[in-house]
């Protein structure tokens, strides 16, 4: 198949390019080259430079192509209230003109980048009440240190339970909303257009590639940055905080098998998929776990601080079962393994 790919120079994106070659597909790669991502704003060769949003500008590229593969997109939590309109020019006009492109030029299968930050807080349940709502934790109890969520009913701590797509979701950062806008255009898109759209929804990704520490980077190239400035790993809370690490590989392949079921999906048709591991770790553990396999870090243990963010959620593990039925994807690199060996891998600059 003929695939156009955005953000293809990006860290999950390069990897898609790659697989996606290696499995005969043909590739129109593109990338802005945002310095949020790339510190040179020169692209790689055989990718194109240009912004999603100019369409009338680009929107040839879409002759002949079968699919395309969206991951284009400013990513992290937000770092202040003045990143908003970053997050919407880029990640909900960009998905907008893109969709939009895309019926102008009769392109009608589409796979995108979405993210587990949909959910918000992750599912729980109290012990004695069952399954429990959970709002945002109060600031004031954040500062206590009291970062478990608590039932609403009696006040007891819940535990957490794996979330699956049909959970309802509650976006509770800049990133998050500009995201669960990605999934309702491409419902509406896919309705209006007579078109099918697969969003697929990462958890924490890592790898090889991944950009080094930045406001916008995830928390294990963070990690991996502080050792590299000979600075144990800051962990915030108390480091129990549970989520699901995927390696960069594995999330490239599910966007494969998306790609190669798309042109099947029925007409007017949108659907979501949770990309894990289906292996939950603490936060902690994955400070404890990058330390360890990095040969120079003695006397660098993680150290919990106690800080927090507002926005940040306690737990969200996602359940695998729905990509395994629909799409044949299962992770084939455990956290345990993925992490030390990321430990030592190259980032980019």
């Amino acid at each position: 198949m003929r695939v156009l790919l955005t953000g293809a120079a990006g860290f999950i994106g390069a990897e898609i390019h790659r697989q996606l070659l290696g499995a005969g597909h043909e590739v129109v790669a593109v990338d802005l080259m945002l310095p949020h991502a790339h510190r040179d704003a020169t692209p790689p060769e055989g990718v194109l430079a240009l912004d999603v949003r100019d369409a009338d500008r680009w929107q040839h590229h879409l002759d002949g192509v079968d699919v395309v593969c969206h991951q284009a997109a400013v990513v992290g939590a937000g770092v202040t209230v003045a990143d908003l309109p970053l997050y919407a020019a880029h990640n909900d006009l960009g998905t907008a003109a893109l969709m939009a492109a895309m019926a102008a030029r009769g392109v009608t299968r589409l796979v995108q980048a979405s993210s587990m930050v949909v959910y918000g807080e992750g599912r729980y349940r109290c012990a004695e009440h069952g399954e429990r709502p959970a709002p945002p934790r109060p600031r004031e109890a954040l500062q206590t240190g009291a970062f478990d969520v608590a039932c609403d009913r009696c006040g007891a701590p819940l535990t957490w339970d794996t979330v699956p797509e049909d959970a309802p979701l509650d976006p509770r950062s800049s990133y998050a909303v500009s995201k669960l806008a990605q999934e309702l255009y491409a419902t509406v898109w896919a309705r209006q257009a007579g078109a099918a759209a697969i969003s697929l929804r990462y958890h924490n990704v890592y790898g090889p590639g991944m950009p080094r520490d930045t406001p916008y980077s995830g928390v294990a190239a963070m990690f991996r940055s502080a050792l590299a400035a000979g600075q144990p790993p800051r962990v915030f809370e108390d480091g129990a905080q549970m989520r699901d690490f995927v390696h960069v590989s594995d999330v490239a392949r599910a966007n494969v098998l998306a790609i190669e079921a798309c042109p099947d999906r029925a007409p007017g048709s949108h659907a979501a998929y949770n990309v894990c591991s289906g292996r939950p770790v603490a936060i902690g553990e994955v400070a404890a776990a990058i330390v360890a396999g990095t040969t120079d870090a003695a006397g660098l243990a993680p150290r919990v601080t106690g800080e927090f963010r507002i926005g940040d959620v306690r737990h969200i593990v996602a359940s695998p079962a729905l990509a395994a039925r629909e799409l044949g994807f299962r992770a084939a690199v455990a956290p345990e393994d993925g992490l030390r060996d990321f430990a030592q891998a190259p980032l980019r600059d």
